[in-house]
């Protein structure tokens, strides 16, 4: 499913939809870079230009997840800081997007409110924050860490055995 989201330069027309995959997108004001799994461009008088086509066109990010819906606000996050860098690439308010989850094979609506928002610029600014002191902080493993593609970086099993220093001195031969 998500190789799909990800097909890079994909893009189909369905009607008053065209979709594009893969789209790499960043914030100079968030100081953040991605790439959205699929925004969809919708006919709209509140859109945008898009080249070659007539009318305009409002972006719509669509954020792929082979599970279900979280307990926690984290894919949302996730889609509003999306949202925010198409806002600050393309000039125009995006004011919804959706997760898509394969698990139970549902669209969910995500409205990006100034509360998800100011959500989005306060992680955001923890995590420079973070960077600057060059600090990093201690992972909380769950069951969750076995599905999770940072696994191999993180290390959770890791975590009360040794220190970082310990880790990469061994990991460096020295």
């Amino acid at each position: 499913m998500h190789k799909n989201a990800h097909e890079r330069g994909f893009k189909e027309s369905r009607g008053d939809r065209v979709i594009v995959r893969g789209l790499n997108v960043f914030s100079y004001t968030l100081g953040i870079s991605g790439q959205c799994d699929v925004v969809e461009f919708l006919r709209s008088d509140a859109g945008i230009p898009m080249e070659g086509r007539e009318g305009l066109w409002q972006p719509y990010p669509v954020e792929y997840k082979r599970g279900s819906p979280k307990s926690h606000s984290s894919d949302e996050l996730q889609l509003c800081a999306q949202a925010m860098c198409l806002e600050e690439m393309l000039c125009c308010p995006i004011p919804e997007g959706a997760l898509y989850y394969g698990e139970i094979r549902q669209r969910k609506a995500v409205h990006f409110t100034e509360e998800l928002r100011r959500s989005v610029r306060e992680s955001l600014f923890e995590m420079h924050d973070l960077y600057r002191r060059a600090h990093t902080p201690k992972v909380k493993p769950t069951k969750a860490c076995n599905a999770c593609s940072l696994k191999e970086n993180c290390l959770p099993k890791l975590m009360n055995r040794r220190s970082v220093v310990e880790y990469l001195r061994e990991g460096l031969g020295d």
